[in-house]
């Protein structure tokens, strides 16, 4: 069984209405892992769909710095947290940590 597979299960884009291509899984994952790799202290944080958006995956870095990306669903999200090894949260109960809050600030763009 493929990484993507096994991550993403075995739906393709025309059986599942609006999940990712595998290409686009694919760049997902490789996305998350550089910055995973290149970033120390990363946890994950998975955001749940809503009516207007997809499941999305936040990756937050020791330092603040964050990326996000949709993932097919929270199953996926979670085990690529673990393929990633890094800690996974639910962000409907741990909330976002400060130091992104902190790093968005100190990043905000002037107007």
């Amino acid at each position: 069984m493929s990484f993507l597979k096994r991550i993403f299960g075995s739906r393709d884009s025309s059986s599942a209405p609006g999940t990712a291509s595998r290409g686009a899984q694919a760049a997902t994952v490789t996305h998350f892992k550089d910055f995973v790799a290149s970033r120390p202290g990363c946890e994950a944080f998975i955001e749940p769909a809503t009516r207007v958006t997809q499941t999305t995956m936040v990756v937050v870095a020791g330092t603040g710095e964050w990326t996000r990306r949709k993932v097919p669903d929270e199953i996926a999200a979670r085990k690529l947290a673990k393929q990633l090894a890094v800690p996974v949260f639910d962000v409907n109960l741990s909330g976002y940590p400060s130091r992104m809050r902190e790093w968005n600030e100190t990043h905000r763009k002037p107007l």
